[in-house]
């Protein structure tokens, strides 16, 4: 029985959005984009991770796996709240209008968040503070150390933890940090407040999108960067040096795509310890996670039934073994807490049966996408041999647009195989993919903003294995082509994708709505 109801809709992370200020943000626009997805039958605003980036600017590199990225905060909500004024943003430079210019946009933001902070916390009465701090006690248990471990990594000028000065401070030492929480306070506040900023500023758009019969879909790496409060408050539960240097990290080993693999360096986790504990780190996250998304896209979920151990020695993912996950047990858990589980298994790559034993067995989508479909009738990314319990994507944040593909991937035999497939001449082959894509049995379809923008290698939003210039792309709304939202529309009624042509019950699952 599938946990979703037939339906469509698009991924577009809020770093993407149109705005002055050099990001997308989770102002105006992003309530404009959930009306445009309404107006059009959509039902699926799916997103990247939401942390704090840091070097690279990867979501998937984060600084926590429960915080917010600060940068997303609207800075106009923040003059209709009372802590800026419209004074305060005209210096606002012209940032580009069709990417993310991070080296700009980190500090000019940076710089009105502080302001804003003064002034909540010499302005704000009890009424106003009541809200802030009811929420910094209620997340506690990663906000505090959260806090703090970005004020430390700001006082060592973003270094690592690893390379702080105060080794008290590197390695998590109680005294070390009783003192710096003291020394650091109004510092580490700020760094609260801006988290409730965001968080408030969230809250609202997910209200606002759920009233509209849209679903976030959200994103969780299943490993998280070592850079981190995650790991620098939990090193226990990694395998770590006593400096705290990974001994071993993750990666995928050679494959057709990469002769040397691909060495991510993230830490690995110690499984056994953390069953040992009933998973509560893991309990605490897909909590958390839960209260910002309504589904959730696991990323690399086969690590969970089997992971590339590389020795963090080696330069590259060559030397490695396959050593178990914590496989259906580590599930059970989770759905004895959570109920039907309402996760999407990113299962691409070299996939074993033991990983689709473990998706099938806790009912878990999987993956299609249809950049990888065009080899012979047997492949499973074709339409024909979808499932109804999957989503299908032209192409993931990780492919090139379906133009820049067809243009700059694709050969002669793929080429005729579309051609066959279709059985006419591709017309435009981003509109040809999601059409096809559409017609799937599949109970969700997804697709990225680029691909309904028409929009070639030039909107590409991440090259795997490159690593500047990633991340940044934008849309403005003239960029989008006038005959988009009836051709949509018309696609998502056409293939009984929108929400009124379906019953209000799925299965045994509702589709949620925040109340």
């Amino acid at each position: 029985m599938a946990l979703f109801p037939r339906s469509s809709g698009v991924l577009l992370h809020p770093t993407s959005l149109p705005g002055r200020y050099g990001i997308g943000d989770l102002g105006e626009n992003a309530f404009r984009f959930a009306d445009w997805l309404e107006s059009t039958g959509q039902s699926v605003w799916q997103i990247l991770p939401l942390g704090p980036t840091s070097y690279g600017d990867s979501p998937y590199q984060t600084l926590s796996a429960f915080a917010g990225n600060p940068n997303l905060i609207s800075l106009d909500k923040l003059v209709e709240d009372g802590w800026l004024t419209t004074k305060d943003l005209d210096d606002t430079p012209d940032f580009p209008a069709h990417k993310v210019d991070y080296g700009w946009i980190i500090g000019f933001h940076d710089e009105k968040l502080t302001l804003a902070y003064q002034r909540f916390k010499t302005h704000a009465n009890e009424k106003a503070r009541k809200p802030f701090e009811n929420w910094c006690r209620d997340n506690a248990s990663w906000l505090d150390d959260f806090a703090l471990f970005v004020t430390l990594k700001k006082k060592n000028n973003g270094r690592p933890w690893t390379e702080w000065e105060d080794e008290g401070e590197s390695l998590y030492q109680p005294a070390s940090l009783a003192k710096a929480r003291i020394q650091q306070a109004d510092a580490i506040e700020e760094q609260r407040f801006r988290q409730w900023l965001f968080f408030s500023q969230w809250y609202a758009l997910k209200y606002y999108v759920n009233k509209k019969g849209i679903r976030l879909f959200g994103d969780i790496p299943i490993f998280v960067a070592h850079d981190s409060a995650d790991v620098w408050a939990n090193k226990a539960e990694y395998f770590l040096d006593e400096k705290g240097n990974p001994i071993v990290v993750a990666g995928v080993p050679p494959d057709y795509f990469s002769a040397t693999g691909q060495r991510w360096g993230n830490p690995l986790y110690r499984w056994n310890l953390m069953k040992a504990n009933g998973y509560e780190w893991w309990l605490n996250r897909m909590r958390a996670i839960l209260q910002l998304v309504d589904y959730v896209r696991v990323d690399h979920f086969r690590g969970f039934e089997a992971y590339w151990e590389i020795p963090a020695s080696e330069p590259t993912a060559i030397k490695g073994q396959w050593l178990a996950g914590p496989g259906d047990d580590f599930f059970k858990v989770m759905q004895a807490t959570f109920g039907q589980l309402p996760i999407i298994a990113e299962d691409l790559g070299v996939i074993t049966q033991g990983v689709e034993k473990l998706r099938d067995d806790f009912n878990l989508p999987g993956m299609k996408v249809l950049q990888f479909a065009w080899s012979n009738p047997t492949n499973p990314f074709l339409p024909h041999n979808h499932s109804v319990n999957c989503v299908v994507y032209t192409g993931t944040h990780d492919n090139n647009t379906t133009i820049g593909w067809w243009q700059n991937e694709t050969d002669d035999s793929t080429r005729h195989f579309v051609r066959e497939y279709l059985s006419r001449d591709v017309q435009q082959v981003n509109w040809d993919l999601m059409r096809v894509a559409m017609m799937s049995p599949a109970h969700t379809v997804v697709f990225p903003m680029q691909d309904l923008l028409n929009l070639g290698a030039e909107g590409r939003m991440n090259t795997p294995g490159v690593e500047s210039g990633n991340w940044t792309w934008r849309f403005t709304e003239a960029m989008i082509p006038q005959e988009t939202h009836q051709r949509l529309s018309h696609l998502t009624w056409l293939y009984q994708r929108r929400p009124d042509q379906q019953e209000k019950q799925y299965g045994d699952v509702a589709v949620k709505k925040s109340s």
